[in-house]
């Protein structure tokens, strides 16, 4: 019965964080996550380099690669097509 409890709380603590982090990357700007994703591994190139197309390719693979929500890529790739 503990044992029960004790994976029910961890499975709603679990599902907080998860909401929380969603929650806040609604509030972020694009550039606030491009700052914070991107930038944090590896210097990326200006945002003039890529057509807007090429832009939508590089976040899709760094989606997958970086564990972005939709949400965040979407942000990011709308304010790297913005400044190019």
């Amino acid at each position: 019965m503990i044992t029960g409890l004790f994976l029910l709380a961890l499975v709603a603590i679990a599902t907080n964080a998860c909401t929380t982090t969603n929650s806040l990357a609604d509030t972020k700007s694009g550039a606030q996550l491009w700052g914070e994703n991107c930038l944090r591994c590896h210097n990326s190139p200006s945002p003039e380099t890529f057509s807007d197309a090429e832009w939508d390719v590089a976040v899709m693979h760094m989606q997958v690669r970086a564990n972005l929500t939709t949400t965040e890529a979407t942000k990011i790739a709308d304010f790297l097509k913005t400044a190019n």
